[in-house]
């Protein structure tokens, strides 16, 4: 039995925020506003960029409204920023 793909929902929402380094990851940025904009305060699935350089990722909630977006230390050595720094964060993407 095949199982239907959900289809990717385009979405054009841009964020600055600074990357964080203290919760449930290693290091994230909090997208303030994300659930209005997303609809939802679950795990979303999106496609983006940090700075102009493309991402995948689940956002997770925070319990408290907006959503955090997991930054991976691959990532924050492509735009050369570490947490502290501000970034331009652009989701394109649900999936």
């Amino acid at each position: 039995m095949a199982t239907a793909e959900k289809p990717t929902e385009k979405i054009d929402a841009k964020f600055t925020a600074p990357i964080l380094a203290d919760g449930a990851f290693a290091t994230y940025i909090e997208l303030a506003g994300s659930q209005d904009v997303l609809g939802t305060r679950k795990p979303v699935k999106v496609s983006g960029t940090i700075d102009g350089h493309p991402f995948d990722a689940t956002l997770m909630p925070s319990g408290n409204g907006p959503h955090w977006l997991p930054v991976r230390a691959a990532l924050k050595k492509t735009v050369g920023k570490e947490a502290g720094a501000e970034v331009l964060v652009h989701l394109t993407a649900r999936r």
